[in-house]
């Protein structure tokens, strides 16, 4: 597919799975993509794409370009910004996509600032597999609303918030506490129910009691935690111990009786 005159040049930093899968849907809605990665030389289903350029470098694929998706990884987001800096002109947008903290996501801000591009902070709310560029996404930023301008014509599906860098990060972070302090509960548990036996009941106990969970479960949950937090504590500290009898390092319930005697009066 040859790219129309004035099509947008998008820079993907990060080849990896969710990288490569965003830059193949931006080529699919007729953007050319510049791309990079350290550790990927050819990324499959990439190279040879027509449209598709791989570079030697974060400068030399922020060459000419009119946005910057930088989506390697955490530690990694500040200095790609560093390295790109030189090549950039003044104006072109950088994205980051990458799970950083807010803090992280500030100094980005502050550090293209000084160079006249703008940062726009992305959280990715789901896995990219099986979504691509339409996985739900919220941005926040001085250039949040044309960043998702851009991106929501080639097909993205992005919420802009009204705040600064670091706001779409805070809220992803936030329910990865919740949603993935869950998750290694859930995990824990099955593993300490498969060593007693128990694994079939546990997992239907589970859903059930997931299924019937709503907004004032939580209501319910938070109220009880800090009215019950001493008997509670005392009942995680037998249930660490009942893992550890069972083999199973009780790492999610050594925290959960942390938290139980931080909130005891």
């Amino acid at each position: 597919m040859s790219r129309p005159a004035g099509a947008p040049v998008i820079a993907v930093l990060g080849l990896g799975e969710a990288g490569s899968l965003l830059a193949s849907d931006l080529l699919a809605a007729g953007a050319a993509v510049r791309g990079y990665d350290p550790t990927i030389a050819r990324p499959a289903g990439l190279a040879g794409e027509d449209g598709f350029t791989v570079t030697g470098s974060e400068a030399e694929a922020a060459t000419g370009v009119g946005l910057v998706l930088s989506v390697n990884s955490s530690k990694a987001a500040l200095g790609a910004l560093e390295a790109a800096i030189p090549a950039m002109r003044s104006g072109t947008a950088w994205a980051d996509l990458n799970t950083a903290s807010p803090g992280v996501k500030q100094q980005l801000a502050t550090l293209g600032g000084r160079h006249g591009i703008p940062v726009t902070d992305i959280a990715m709310m789901a896995p990219v597999p099986g979504k691509g560029l339409k996985v739900p996404m919220l941005a926040s930023g001085d250039d949040a609303a044309a960043t998702a301008r851009l991106l929501r014509g080639l097909g993205a599906s992005i919420e802009v918030l009204d705040g600064p860098a670091g706001l779409a990060a805070t809220r992803k972070l936030l329910r990865s506490v919740f949603y993935k302090g869950m998750a290694t509960s859930i995990v824990e548990a099955l593993q300490a129910a498969r060593a007693a036996g128990l694994d079939e009941w546990l997992h239907e106990h589970i859903g059930e009691e997931l299924a019937r969970s709503d907004l004032a479960t939580v209501d319910r949950i938070v109220a009880g935690t800090r009215q019950h937090a001493v008997r509670r504590g005392a009942e995680m500290a037998a249930a660490a111990a009942m893992l550890s009898e069972l083999g199973v390092p009780p790492l999610m319930a050594e925290a959960s009786q942390a938290v139980h005697e931080r909130l005891a009066p």
